[in-house]
């Protein structure tokens, strides 16, 4: 048996070995695991960057990866916790964007400002529980290559949006959308979509 099978096998050691890596009711890791552990543990290709004053909450339970050349700004908090945080080449992530794992986000997409992104649900359906100790439950978020979201843009978890498109500042994304498609509001809904035979964007 694998020393990760043995730890999941043994709710005692799992416990304690979660937190020799996170302070009890805490998300960020400890100081040990983002110097020691994560470096090694995470890839992070060459000519990417993530500004000083990110909070980078990752650990080894999920995979963290960041492409070539990609840039995560400022005041962002990435969180692979529940779910693998996977971001693609040329990508710009904006400043105070949070994204909340299982998130994969392709190769030269645009992220404006204060994005949401969050892969996790909590629990709600037990009345004698407080929330926050019951069951979460995740569905991945996927954002394919060349697509542009607008600041304040809210996008909820199981959604996929299509390639090369845009969605506009302050959409809240419930549903799928297509590739090649322009969607605003809240709920969002597609206003746009890329006619290949006119090649033109027609409005739907």
């Amino acid at each position: 048996m694998s020393i990760v099978n043995t730890i999941k096998s043994n709710q005692k050691l799992k416990k304690f070995v979660h937190w020799m890596l996170i302070p009890s009711g805490q998300a960020r890791p400890r100081t040990w695991v983002k110097w020691f552990v994560n470096p090694f543990y995470h890839k992070v290709e060459k000519g990417s960057t993530i500004r000083r004053k990110t909070r980078i909450d990752v650990l080894p339970f999920n995979p963290f990866e960041l492409g070539t050349n990609s840039t995560i700004e400022d005041f962002c908090t990435i969180n692979n916790g529940v779910g693998a945080i996977l971001i693609g080449h040329d990508t710009r992530i904006g400043i105070a964007n949070v994204l909340i794992g299982p998130v994969t986000v392709g190769n030269h997409v645009i992220l404006a400002q204060n994005i949401v992104m969050s892969g996790l649900n909590h629990g709600y359906e037990d009345i004698h529980l407080p929330i926050h100790k019951q069951p979460v439950t995740t569905a991945p978020i996927i954002i394919e290559d060349d697509c542009w979201i607008g600041a304040n843009a809210v996008i909820t978890a199981g959604v996929t949006i299509g390639k090369h498109s845009v969605i506009a500042g302050g959409a809240v994304v419930t549903k799928n959308i297509p590739p090649f498609s322009v969607a605003v509001g809240n709920p969002a809904r597609v206003i746009k979509q890329y006619n290949f035979e006119l090649k033109k964007w027609i409005r739907v």
